[in-house]
């Protein structure tokens, strides 16, 4: 059964977090843009994931690696009816597999028995062999063991590149889903502010109508006014614990999901902070090397798999002649019992008339480089493409805010120098209503700006694919 764990004592994960160097305040009830990433990082199933596939290509090393290791191999045959014995046949071997398709090999052969084939008669005390076996042409430079190992190491470095780019997205997201809580929590702090000023305003008019100052419509224009603001701020609210729900989807607690009390607030100064968060801060797109993107890195290490794919499937076009020769011995404890005199070799060729699936698969092999070349090509184009945009875009978004900003300080302006002639009677609820109104839009233009901001930030850290400390 799926559990859940109301943080109903933050204090408690605040503590845990600074025990693993990740917080800085744990008395703070602020949830801060680089303590809830690092939380993020650490305990996500799926950044858990993600480094499973560098366990996998660590494991089909380790597989590849098996095929050069030595082997002892044992043949035991005996036939015995009607108490006769007709054959009773050992052969154990011992081989050393290496690099260039080279074998050694160490052999003992002890056949008994009356109805022995005449080739397999051996000395009483049995047969020794040490010799050497390997392949000419197909499988000299190039073969299934090196092409195995060769394509493991590549997809070492290739998965490491993946998970940056998995851990990268899972943080994307995260961030977007942060960026989405403030702004619902600001939004509902503007809402709360302005219905605080309407309530006031309220009081005062039904005070003013009251005592015969005031007509009395005006106290029902500013009871719609309350009323309305009310609404816009329950509307806020229901966002904000939407986005509350939805951050909590990325936190994580030794594989229990977390949800987060309502008493825990965004950092408003996450501005501060973002860009050495997302470690963003030092990008420059005249120094940008994008050969180093994990993605190009990832296709890179792809590519160059498929080459020593393509080098196998380029040997399987020549014959396939294995050689073997064994020097043989009586009594192998004598180094000079071995001697050119007593052999055993042996010659095995085979090759195919008309090569069609040799062919066959070395043009698909050189098919999939092309497409992965291509592939290649394309991203390389497509990184630069949208960094250079986002780059734009992120210069252009301080000039928005920068008149943003202006634009809410006029709007203050002018709500206060209204309020200021209502006060002294040479103004309408109306005109201050209708001024707080535009104050309240341009407010929440500023919020849904900074969002903008700060979410084409974490798109541009998720197109560059860096992987934070965090």
């Amino acid at each position: 059964m799926k559990s859940k764990i109301h943080i109903w004592i933050y204090i408690l994960v605040i503590q845990f977090i600074s025990t693993n160097g990740l917080a800085q305040n744990p008395l703070n009830e602020t949830l801060r843009l680089d303590e809830y990433l690092a939380f993020v990082k650490k305990y996500h199933p799926v950044v858990k994931q993600a480094n499973l596939i560098i366990n996998e290509s660590e494991a089909q090393l380790l597989n590849a690696r098996g095929g050069f290791d030595p082997k002892i191999e044992v043949d035991y045959d005996r036939k015995k009816f009607k108490n006769t014995e007709y054959f009773d046949k050992l052969n154990a071997t011992f081989k050393i597999p290496t690099w260039y398709g080279i074998e050694f090999k160490a052999n003992f052969e002890d056949n008994q028995g009356d109805f022995l084939n005449p080739e397999s008669n051996l000395p009483n005390d049995g047969l020794y062999s040490a010799g050497i076996s390997f392949s000419l042409a197909q499988g000299l430079l190039m073969n299934k063991r090196m092409a195995d190992i060769k394509q493991a190491k590549l997809f070492i470095k290739q998965a490491q590149a993946d998970r940056d780019i998995e851990v990268n997205t899972i943080i994307y997201k995260a961030s977007l889903a942060y960026f989405n809580w403030l702004q619902a929590y600001n939004e509902m702090l503007v809402f709360q502010d302005f219905l605080k000023n309407a309530q006031i305003r309220f009081e005062g008019v039904k005070q003013n109508v009251s005592l015969g100052e005031t007509a009395a419509i005006d106290s029902v224009e500013a009871r719609i006014t309350v009323y309305d603001r009310s609404l816009n701020l329950e509307k806020a609210k229901v966002r904000l614990m939407k986005t509350r729900l939805e951050l909590s989807n990325y936190l994580w607690l030794n594989d229990v999901p977390l949800e987060l009390q309502e008493s825990v607030t965004p950092d408003m100064n996450t501005e501060s902070i973002i860009d050495q968060t997302l470690s963003v801060s030092d990008f420059n797109i005249s120094s940008f090397n994008v050969e180093l993107h994990p993605k190009l890195q990832s296709l890179n290490f792809k590519y160059e798999s498929l080459n020593v794919e393509r080098r196998l499937k380029s040997t399987m076009l020549l014959p396939k002649i294995d050689l073997q020769y064994n020097f043989l011995s009586e009594t192998p404890e004598v180094v000079n019992s071995f001697s050119t005199a007593a052999y055993k070799s042996g010659v095995n060729m085979s090759f195919p008339l008309f090569l069609r699936k040799e062919r066959g698969q070395l043009n698909l092999t050189k098919l999939k480089m092309q497409d992965t070349s291509l592939e290649i090509q394309s991203t390389k184009l497509n990184v630069e493409n949208k960094i250079k945009a986002l780059q734009n875009e992120l210069e252009s978004f301080k000039i928005q805010n920068d008149i943003t900003y202006k634009m809410v300080l006029d709007y203050e302006n002018l709500v206060q120098a209204e309020e200021r002639k209502f006060d002294i009677g040479e103004s309408s609820l109306f005109l201050v209503n209708s001024r707080e109104s535009k104050l309240i839009d341009a407010k929440l233009k500023a919020i849904d700006l900074q969002n903008k901001f700060f979410s084409t930030k974490a798109l541009l850290f998720n197109n560059l694919a860096v992987n934070p400390t965090l």
